[in-house]
């Protein structure tokens, strides 16, 4: 039993020590950039409302760019921006793919459309509410040479419902990881590199095919030795509708199962151990173990507490903060959630996203099919 309860103690203190770590290196000095020759790349569906929130936050960025907005066909809303306001938004149609995800083959075709003056690229998606030092942030580490690529990570923001605050609580283990520049993948949401960078991984080769962007992109990063850096302030708000909310924890992690067996196993092994150990200490742990678990449990949710404050905008924080209760009330439940969305990850090929069914296999879509 005394080695059990050491072991238990290690694992809940490891699992603070790595959310005291993100909070300690979160940047007090926030710095930002804002050079010529800035591009956002956003990627809709032909059913896109507008986003009326996220083109005023766009607008309101503190670095000036160019808005290409990459559609399948014909998008109203879309159009209608354009028209709108065609000073600063292009309109890209890439039409439907055969053999890659479809936002993968609008990116391409956004990539095949840029100009001479285009230097810097930042990805956005269309369900994010960035904030207004968003694209200054991610042109930052590349301007003054401190990155190749650069990328910020959501921050779920639950509806008020118990299951959307449950995968809130998976994701906020993932988002408040420590961020090391060997161990980071790109998030799609919010993303940058250089267009001298894009080049040299032949991006739009690097992507053909996949159905991932930010998979595509981090790997190939990967294998070119490339400095990818996390900037630990850009948690970026992201909704989260009850709806669909474990789907989308378990499509997450279908798409890593999908690209690198390697890469889930680790992921896996690592959730495994904390979800093996609640159910010992729930079991036959005993008082003491309870303790150790409740006690780590708590400090986590404070230390997120000061991220959550730290890097969005209060109204923004209520709704995150949803998902902290898990973790204060049944924290064995946040664990076993993230390790069944794991487990389920690798049940099946297909990945259900954006109006299709896909089939995977080694990170390239071998099938697809309309979900409707």
């Amino acid at each position: 039993m005394n080695w059990a309860l050491g072991l238990w103690v290690m694992l809940q203190g490891l699992s603070l020590l790595g959310v005291l770590n993100y909070w300690r290196h979160l940047p007090v000095d926030r710095q930002e950039e804002a050079p010529e020759g800035v591009v956002v790349l956003l990627s809709v569906r032909d059913d896109w409302d507008g986003g009326a929130e996220l083109i005023a936050r766009l607008k309101a960025q503190t670095a000036r760019f160019r808005l290409v907005i990459t559609t399948s066909g014909a998008c109203p809303a879309a159009e209608a921006l354009a028209a709108r306001e065609g000073d600063w938004v292009q309109i890209v149609r890439a039409g439907v793919a055969s053999d890659e995800g479809q936002k993968v083959h609008k990116l391409r075709a956004a990539l095949r459309s840029l100009g001479d003056a285009d230097r810097y690229l930042v990805f956005v998606d269309a369900d994010i509410l960035p904030p207004v030092r968003l694209v200054g942030r991610l042109l930052f580490p590349l301007v003054r040479g401190k990155a190749d690529i650069v990328t910020g990570y959501r921050l779920l923001l639950p509806e008020a419902q118990a299951g959307a605050a449950l995968v809130g609580a998976v994701e906020m283990q993932l988002a408040t990881l420590p961020r090391a520049a060997s161990a980071t993948m790109p998030w799609g949401g919010a993303m940058a590199l250089t267009r001298e960078v894009a080049e040299r991984l032949d991006l739009d080769a690097a992507m053909a095919g996949r159905l991932s962007d930010d998979m595509a992109i981090g790997l190939a990063g990967w294998r070119a030795k490339l400095r990818l850096r996390p900037v630990r302030d850009l948690l970026v708000a992201t909704p989260l509708e009850a709806r669909g909310a474990f789907a989308f924890g378990v499509r997450q992690y279908r798409h890593i199962a999908t690209n690198s067996a390697g890469m889930w196993a680790v992921a896996a092994l690592v959730v495994g151990l904390q979800a093996l150990g609640w159910v010992w200490a729930l079991a036959w742990g005993g008082w003491s173990a309870l303790t150790v678990g409740y006690a780590a449990a708590v400090g986590r949710v404070l230390a997120r507490r000061r991220i959550i404050a730290a890097v969005v905008e209060p109204r923004q924080a209520v709704a995150a903060k949803r998902s902290l209760w898990w973790d204060v009330l049944a924290p064995f439940a946040v664990c076993w959630a993230h390790w069944g969305m794991q487990l389920a990850a690798v049940g099946s090929r297909r990945i259900r996203w954006g109006g299709f069914d896909y089939w995977v296999k080694g990170g390239k879509v071998v099938r697809m099919e309309s979900a409707r």
